[in-house]
Parts: C-alpha cells; structure tokens; sequence
C-alpha cells in the first residue's frame, strides 16, 4: 500500500481549494477589481480592494503558477449563472445557518 497517497490527495485538495478561490476572485461576481499579472502569475489588486477582501489575503503576494492550467482543468465543472454561488457565498451561507 502507497503511504503517500493520502497526503498526495490532500495537495491535491488544497490546490483545487486554492485555485477556487483565484478563480472567484477573478471571474466571480462583484469582484471585478481584480487582475491577473501575468509575468508574476498573481493576483493584482488596489490596496482599497484588498482591504475590502480580508478573506482573499493569503494571494495578495502569492503567485500561483498553475493557475492557467488549472482553469483548463477545473472551470468546466464551475456553475455559472444568476444560481451560481462563490465560495464566499457558501461559506457566508453556512456562518448564517450556524448563527441562525
């Protein structure tokens, strides 16, 4: 038996986690202040919009070089559309069931 294979599929979790993340801030509503550079495979935003995005912190110097292929990978299984939620939507959504 492969010893390894459990920490392998918890590096794989976390970079889908990851990359869901990128990708909401990129591509999800109401966060259209931020950019993608390129050169530095990172997240590219205005102070203001950074400050305004606590939970998105951990990318503000942060590149993710696998971005690109990952969206190749993953954004098909994405849902878009007015029903679509973010993972900030969700996380919101069970912070007010668990308040509620």
């Amino acid at each position: 038996m492969l010893k390894a294979k459990p920490n392998f599929e918890l590096r794989i979790r976390r970079l889908k986690r990851d990359w869901a993340i990128v990708y909401d801030m990129l591509s999800g509503k109401d966060n259209s202040d931020f950019g993608w550079d390129e050169y530095r495979q990172l997240v590219d935003a205005k102070d203001v919009v950074w400050n305004s995005h606590k939970e998105a912190g951990q990318f503000r110097h942060r590149s993710f070089p696998y971005y690109d292929q990952l969206t190749t990978i993953n954004a098909k299984d994405r849902a878009i559309g007015k029903n679509a939620h973010t993972t900030t939507d969700i996380v919101e959504e069970i912070y007010a069931e668990d308040v509620a």
